[in-house]
């Protein structure tokens, strides 16, 4: 497929879908009715142990570029447990194209349900310019395990434009929404003290379990210099948000996080 069509003398950039339904098989264990990718994504399922099914995108092009959409659609029924990564960090790069791109991202769980999105990093490279939107739809017994990570610009460089939008429902309520807009032409302050402090690695875990609507985390300070904090939120779901000063130490505290609350 051709990264760019002619279109009135225009360039148009690549649409791009993936689709993943997880089912509970009825012998302790999850199948995947549907498997389906196109455009700049491929699909691969691994191998797993227990019930969990784990798939892992493949990037087939480079990107996104200027003007390219890709979208991610994944749900889990009932009684599945769904496992998302990827092969490798993606990649904004800027395009022939001058247009913002697009990645979006969603997600519905069913009730006794459980599906962890734990992709790797999206480095916004300079010159780039890209929107990310992530939604989370679940049931009131579902479960999830939801990691985002975002690094500025490769080594040595400036990052792009990019804008993360995150939200959570519970049984049609929400959980969370927030955004963050970085790099050239977001608004002022992004870069200081009060948002990243000069850190170029930034990123989210949320952990959705019925079991947290008893025994619920407190907030806290997880690093003791402040760079990430255990938040509870409305509902049975914890929110953990951490900067670093690059990818490797981001993912360490996510990881401990993680560790932490599962």
């Amino acid at each position: 497929m051709d990264r760019v069509s002619e279109r009135g003398g225009s360039r148009a950039g690549v649409r791009s879908t993936a689709r993943v339904v997880a089912r509970d098989d009825g012998r302790g264990s999850t199948a995947l009715p549907v498997m389906e990718s196109e455009g700049s994504f491929a699909i691969r399922r691994v191998r797993a142990t227990g019930s969990e099914a784990r798939v892992l995108l493949v990037g087939a092009m480079s990107g996104p570029l200027g003007g390219d959409h890709f979208t991610v659609e994944a749900r889990a029924e009932q009684g599945a447990h769904l496992h998302i990564g990827s092969v490798a960090a993606t990649l904004a790069l800027p395009g022939q194209v001058k247009d913002e791109a697009r990645y979006d991202v969603r997600l519905d769980v069913a009730d006794g349900a459980r599906l962890d999105w734990l992709p790797e990093q999206l480095i916004s490279a300079n010159g780039s310019d890209l929107r990310v939107t992530t939604r989370a739809d679940l049931a009131p017994a579902a479960r999830l395990v939801l990691r985002e990570e975002q690094v500025l610009g490769r080594v040595g460089e400036q990052p792009g434009r990019l804008t993360s939008r995150l939200t959570l429902y519970r049984a049609g309520r929400p959980l969370l929404d927030q955004e963050l807009a970085c790099g050239p032409g977001a608004p002022g302050g992004w870069d200081g003290p009060a948002v990243l402090a000069g850190y170029r690695a930034l990123g989210q875990l949320v952990v959705v379990r019925p079991e947290f609507s008893t025994d619920r985390p407190s907030s806290t300070v997880i690093e003791a210099d402040g760079t990430a904090a255990l938040t509870p939120l409305e509902g049975p779901a914890v929110l953990v948000t951490a900067v670093a000063p690059d990818a490797l130490r981001l993912r360490r505290i996510l990881d401990a996080a993680l560790g932490r609350l599962v």
